[in-house]
């Protein structure tokens, strides 16, 4: 694990329809560390990945990606950044091996059919799925070829959102050894989810975050599921 903080917010400030979204977060996701941002719906924790994808602009602070900010710095995401929405979007009529090749080659990376498929096999996808249309995957299969494009790229982030909802518990549990290798290899991995058990599973830091504040953060190594769970719904009923 590194010290150095490839992604990070300063007093972030987020406005949208002159609503404050996004108000003073401060979050740091060293190289090496998976951070997951549970919440409940509207907390805040999409629009902060999505500041970080340059989708959304800052009203105040600063967001930083390997110390650059990713606003008007289109070249800086693609480089670096590799992004895994809720659903992977993968051209259904082309196989995994084919949407990996076609997304490398837009990264400007041409890799052979061998090494597809060592990419592929890296990810968790079984041998005889490579050459399979993606129109027969399952949401696992489809991140699993997200992670494989992720690996070829050599991104230093991934920014993960709700990556385990309508995955089920052998799923999940593969999408979560398959993240913390990813860590491992010194990625940095910021994660939204609702998934408490996963978060516990995968995560080194977990924040809480509520109408747009980081209202706790804690290393997820000293607490258990239930006093994690307890957490999040003391937050959530307002109790905390």
């Amino acid at each position: 694990m590194s010290d150095a903080k490839l992604l990070e917010t300063r007093k972030l400030v987020v406005d949208f329809n002159r609503r404050r979204v996004i108000d003073a977060l401060d979050i740091a996701v060293p190289a090496g560390t998976v951070y997951a941002l549970l919440g409940g719906n509207g907390a805040g924790k999409t629009t902060t990945i999505n500041t970080f994808l340059g989708f959304v602009r800052p009203a105040g602070g600063e967001i930083l990606i390997d110390g650059q900010s990713p606003h008007g710095n289109a070249g800086l995401v693609r480089s670096v950044v590799a992004y895994l929405p809720e659903n992977v979007a993968l051209y259904h009529y082309m196989s995994g091996r084919e949407n990996l090749s076609f997304f490398c080659a837009l990264a400007g990376l041409q890799i052979t059919r061998a090494r597809a498929h060592e990419l592929l096999s890296s990810a968790g996808l079984q041998e005889q799925a490579h050459d399979q249309r993606v129109s027969a995957y399952s949401k696992g299969m489809r991140q699993k070829v997200g992670l494989a494009i992720a690996s070829a790229k050599q991104a230093k982030v991934m920014l993960l959102d709700e990556p385990t909802s309508g995955l089920d518990p052998s799923a999940a549990n593969d999408f979560a050894q398959q993240v913390r290798t990813a860590a491992e290899r010194g990625m940095a991995v910021l994660m939204v989810t609702h998934d408490l058990f996963n978060a516990k599973q995968v995560a080194d830091r977990i924040g809480i975050m509520k109408e747009g504040r980081l209202v706790e953060a804690f290393d997820a190594h000293t607490v258990a599921h239930d006093e994690l769970e307890q957490k999040y719904l003391a937050h959530a009923r307002g109790l905390s």
